[in-house]
């Protein structure tokens, strides 16, 4: 029997009142919990471990690949052509990243965001079995195919993982929950140190399993993930699945009465009724979005280009130019990975009090104070015997200034800027630029370093500076702000008006809940099942 629309709405505001006390309490729920922490073990925890997993059998591989030239040519190759190999090894995991940032818009289409994930665990086991294989089969080509396609892996999961927890979580607890992705990238990088040591993976004969290990995650996360539910707005808006919308609500909220819920993603969709899922060009030419388009890409390209990945993959490097010993460099090594973690938790636990804004330009800020001093401290350390040990903690304080904001936040922004239709093209292009900038980084830091010595910190230092003067002047709070009151604060930026869009907004509000219900049953009836409101 249908409803009247009064007695439908009186029912809805009512719903989302008594909802309201409880909402708080009820954020965080067990389901939500274990496909956040089952989402980031299998997706960004293996792209922090690939980073930092190439770092400590950088010898051992390189011997390898020595002694495969040999054994097929009759020579030792010469030095300039196995930097050669061994650059290629490492920088060519950001041109995998590049194309499965290209690739994932049309898959999380069609296969949704979950089962994406699910999906992306076949590049990861198909690289690990290359990577692990390639001493016993004598073929260095192995691993640096198993590195392309760990590089495809990881980049499709930056991107659909921060779609899918964007999209699971309320937005009190969405910056909370999107810095999952930076915590699980610190904690796979230190894994990754932590299995490269001498006493554990870290030896000649070993080295093969520090990329066989890449399988545990990818078949936790493919025993575990299936039985939680896809996205609810991926349901709701894009397959038209109210029944399953409903359901997957209720698993991730922790409670029966998801009607507020609901409403809350059917007003988006009424204000993008007609609007298909963009493409990148598309998007680029909306002038609503402009200026959210041109933070995401310069919040990612800073995320690359500030240092720190140069600091990831030159640990070793760095670290003997600091006079610190050899023998000891592994250890040392091990402290970066924890810092790094310790302040991505913290960054997780206070970016809902503090915000987006004051965390990411702070972090960038004490950046550019701490590179000024690492440039001093190297450039005099000759000359003063405790200089390398302010080397090692200028080193330390720029990862953890990283972690407390640039390195999650980004993520958190592409998600939270655009709406349903917008955000797979979107993170698209956070992507692409991610991975050029991540590939550039790897491939010119070695002759930066080799061209300015000492002072090629400043150049990164550089960026920092203009990526906090950008965000400093243009960048609003998102904080428990929804895409319609985020959009408010891009509308005058972006020269569109306030008045058209609101009255756009509430002009689809004041249809009946009975129309609603016959354009979403239409739209259902094309798709998959066919629900009432309940």
């Amino acid at each position: 029997m249908e409803r009247p629309a009064g007695a439908e709405a009186a029912t809805l505001v009512a719903g989302g009142e008594r909802g309201g006390g409880r909402r708080r309490r009820s954020n965080w729920s067990g389901s939500l919990i274990v496909a956040s922490l089952t989402g980031a073990f299998g997706s960004s925890f293996l792209y922090g471990y690939n980073l930092s997993v190439v770092n400590a059998p950088a010898v051992y591989i390189k011997k390898f690949y020595n002694e495969t030239w040999e054994r097929r040519y009759g020579f030792s190759v010469d030095e300039s052509t196995l930097t050669l190999l061994w650059s290629i090894t490492v920088s060519i995991f950001a041109i995998g990243g590049l194309v499965g940032a290209i690739i994932v818009t049309p898959i999380v289409k069609f296969f949704g965001r979950k089962c994406t994930l699910l999906l992306n665990n076949v590049f990861a086991v198909t690289a690990a079995l290359l990577m692990s294989l390639s001493l016993l089969a004598g073929s260095f080509e192995m691993l640096i195919l198993g590195r392309v396609i760990m590089g495809v892996d990881a980049g499709i999961s930056l991107s659909a993982l921060p779609m899918y927890l964007s999209e699971i979580s309320p937005k009190e607890i969405r910056g909370s929950l999107g810095q999952v992705t930076a915590i699980f990238i610190c904690i796979g990088v230190f894994t990754g140190q932590v299995l490269g040591l001498p006493e554990i993976f870290g030896q000649e004969s070993r080295w093969p399993y520090l990329f066989g290990a890449i399988i545990v995650p990818s078949l936790i996360q493919a025993m575990i993930l299936p039985f939680l539910p896809e996205s609810p707005r991926y349901l709701l808006l894009e397959k038209h699945d109210r029944s399953k919308a409903e359901k997957a609500f209720q698993t991730f909220l922790g409670k029966d009465d998801v009607s507020h819920e609901v409403e809350e993603v059917l007003a988006e969709s009424r204000v993008q009724r007609n609007t298909k899922l963009v493409s990148v060009l598309q998007l680029l030419r909306t002038r609503g979005v402009r200026w959210q388009v041109v933070t995401v890409v310069v919040t990612m390209g800073c995320y690359q280009l500030c240092g720190l990945n140069a600091i990831w993959y030159y640990t070793n490097n760095i670290f003997s130019e600091a006079g610190i010993n050899h023998e000891t460099i592994p250890y040392v090594t091990l402290s970066t990975g924890a810092v790094e973690t310790l302040a991505a938790v913290f960054s997780g636990l206070v970016i809902e009090r503090l915000g987006r804004r004051p965390l990411l330009i702070g972090g960038f800020g004490l950046m550019i104070v701490f590179f000024a001093v690492l440039t001093v401290s190297l450039t005099l350390q000759k000359t003063v015997h405790w200089l390398p040990y302010l080397s090692i903690f200028c080193i330390l304080a720029i990862i953890a200034s990283f972690c407390i904001g640039p390195g999650g936040i980004p993520f958190v922004l592409t998600g939270e800027f655009f709406q349903q239709s917008q955000r797979p093209a979107a993170f698209m292009i956070a992507g692409t630029v991610n991975w050029l900038s991540n590939f550039a980084v790897g491939l010119l830091f070695p002759f930066i370093q080799s061209g300015l010595q000492t002072y090629c910190f400043l150049v990164f230092a550089a960026i920092c500076f203009a990526g906090a003067t950008y965000l400093f002047f243009v960048l609003p709070e998102t904080k428990n702000k929804t895409f319609h009151e985020i959009s408010q604060a891009f509308a005058k930026r972006n020269k569109v008006s306030l008045e058209m869009q609101e009255m756009n907004h509430y002009s689809g509000e004041r249809k009946s809940s009975a129309e609603q219900e016959s354009n979403f049953t239409s739209s259902v009836d094309n798709g998959e099942t066919k629900k009432g409101i309940v």
